[in-house]
């Protein structure tokens, strides 16, 4: 027993060492990347600002920190909201980045942190609307090394879906950050199918001053609550 026991206490030794260690250096990456991604979009809101004061005073534009791990860049009609999850995931078995030589040669190269990126309509939160909803656009991937990968529904996916070759630095932040601001702003409010809107019940209309119950988002128009099928994965531009 005591033999087991010195075994079983060497075995959570060498995981605190090594996997516990890794997860802790993970996390440090991801925050400092976060941090620097912060730092960054603050910069390019406030060039962009700069640069489009003659366009037509309607047209507004700002950042604005949330918390220390969520900030947000308003560009006219949209928001982009970026959240850093605390925790350290391992990549599923089944991507294929899991399977890359880059994670065969050394499998602790696959434990990332995340970086989410969502686009709302500036609206939902200037009124208040709790019900409307936002699309991810994109995850963003920071392993132990400082290299990246993203999974998007935008141009960037043609560019970042594998690990990268360097650490990510300040000229891949303001390549994504440009190439997410692009995409919010020619993602589009559609209308919803008439079929899909014309009935609306006393309780939603009276509570839509209150706390508008109709949901909006960008692949949704104006659904009513009550519709759940509402939602598409479909980012055609």
């Amino acid at each position: 027993m005591e033999n087991n026991t010195d075994n079983q206490s060497e075995a959570i030794l060498k995981l605190l060492k090594e996997k516990a260690v890794m997860k802790q250096t993970v996390y440090s990456n991801t925050i400092e990347c976060f941090d620097f991604l912060k730092t960054t979009s603050k910069k390019i809101s406030d060039d962009l600002i700069k640069k489009t004061k003659d366009i037509d005073s309607r047209v507004t534009l700002n950042f604005k920190e949330v918390n220390q791990h969520s900030f947000q860049i308003k560009v006219a009609g949209d928001i982009l909201h970026f959240d850093m999850h605390t925790n350290v995931f391992e990549i599923e078995k089944s991507n294929p980045i899991y399977k890359s030589g880059y994670v065969k040669q050394a499998s602790f190269n696959s434990y990332s942190g995340i970086i989410s990126v969502y686009n709302f309509l500036s609206d939902s939160f200037k009124y208040n609307r709790i019900n409307d909803v936002g699309f991810l656009i994109a995850r963003i991937f920071i392993n132990r090394e400082k290299k990246f990968f993203i999974e998007t529904k935008t141009n960037l996916n043609h560019r970042y879906s594998n690990f990268s070759d360097e650490p990510i630095n300040q000229q891949y932040l303001i390549d994504i950050i440009n190439e997410l601001i692009i995409f919010s702003i020619n993602f589009d409010l559609t209308i919803p199918p008439y079929e899909a809107v014309k009935q609306v019940s006393v309780y939603e209309m009276q509570e839509k001053a209150n706390s508008a119950v109709l949901r909006t988002g960008k692949r949704l128009g104006y659904l009513g609550s009550s519709d759940e099928g509402g939602i598409e994965d479909d980012f055609k531009l």
